[in-house]
């Protein structure tokens, strides 16, 4: 059946490619194998250039059929010249092929061989780009899903992250998670691709704490996100304090930040109750020795230190605190 599929790909008429490439699709796992082996990838790859929109549409399931679940497959598409066809059509924008071209190369991108090749294909700044402009774009969410997740993939190679923040990705993602609902899974993604950009660049650590509204809109996350999200939310806060106390330490806690990461130290994933713990003494005020101000304003900030160092010990105890505790150093924090 793959060989009659792969003579259609290689030598026949447009719509008999057409044909042999939706019925890619039905094939199982070893008869794709053996017809991207057998050369049918770089005709697939030709009908993206071509004309005609049920040829690209084809072509773009098929190759889509062929990448999942196949590392060999993944590597073979974008050895065949598969990126750069991919970024002229999402440079079209055309929605329903730029929607499938987004998702290939988001599946190509999962590749580690293949990273490099993207981000030197210009596909970032495209990206980059295609993300600002769809960010107040309600009825694209799939499309900025995919574009995220794609530099999110690209991201865990450590020299491509200079490359994302120098095409303004830590500022684009700050203002799609301001547009975005907190809880969603697009907003959980962003934060993940900022957390890793802020930890990894001393430049997007600073575009992320200077630029106004940012800290603001990452404590919201900590306190509205999903639980990997109020994770990576915390981590950014973490990242961007660490970097400079003094400078950040202030803002920070003017956000309101402390109800939400004493919430997240308690029932937070493990990993975010570890940020959100370390976090916690960063903000912590440092002992004065015993000098204490007279006016109702520094003994109302003299009392909420002393509420959250109570918390802390808690907190360092074995076995945590509980949650109605912790509840009623919230209600005090927030008068």
């Amino acid at each position: 059946m793959e060989a009659a599929m792969g003579e259609a790909l290689r030598c026949g008429e447009t719509e008999a490619q057409i044909a042999a490439a939706r019925a890619i699709g039905s094939l199982n796992t070893m008869q794709k194998k053996r017809l991207a082996e057998n050369g049918s990838i770089t005709p697939l790859i030709m009908m993206l250039h071509a004309q005609h929109y049920d040829a690209i549409e084809a072509s773009l399931f098929a190759l889509l059929n062929l990448a999942f679940g196949s590392e060999r497959n993944k590597l073979l598409i974008a050895e065949s010249g598969a990126i750069p066809a991919l970024l002229k059509i999402i440079k079209w924008r055309n929605e329903s092929l730029m929607e499938l071209s987004l998702a290939a190369l988001l599946i190509l991108s999962s590749c580690s061989r293949n990273k490099l090749e993207i981000a030197s294909s210009g596909a970032i700044q495209l990206l980059v780009e295609l993300l600002d402009s769809l960010s107040q774009n309600v009825d694209s969410n799939q499309a900025k899903f995919d574009v995220v997740s794609t530099l999110h993939n690209l991201s865990t190679s450590p020299q491509i992250i200079p490359l994302i923040v120098a095409c303004g990705g830590a500022v684009v993602l700050i203002r799609l998670v301001y547009e975005s609902e907190k809880s969603s899974d697009l907003v959980e993604k962003a934060m993940a691709l900022l957390e890793s950009l802020v930890s990894s660049s001393q430049l997007a650590l600073n575009q992320v704490g200077e630029r106004d509204g940012a800290i603001e809109m990452v404590v919201e996350t900590v306190e509205e996100g999903t639980a990997a999200c109020r994770e990576h939310a915390a981590g950014v806060l973490l990242a961007i304090c660490k970097s400079c106390r003094e400078t950040y330490r202030g803002l920070i806690l003017r956000e309101g930040a402390m109800p939400g990461l004493l919430q997240l130290s308690i029932d937070g994933t493990w990993l975010a109750r570890k940020k959100a713990k370390a976090l916690l003494l960063l903000l912590r005020e440092d002992d004065d020795n015993g000098s204490l101000s007279s006016s109702s304003s520094s003994r109302g900030k003299h009392s909420k230190n002393a509420v959250l160092k109570k918390v802390m010990r808690q907190i360092d105890r074995a076995g945590g605190t509980s949650l109605q505790m912790v509840e009623e150093m919230i209600a005090k924090l927030r008068t």
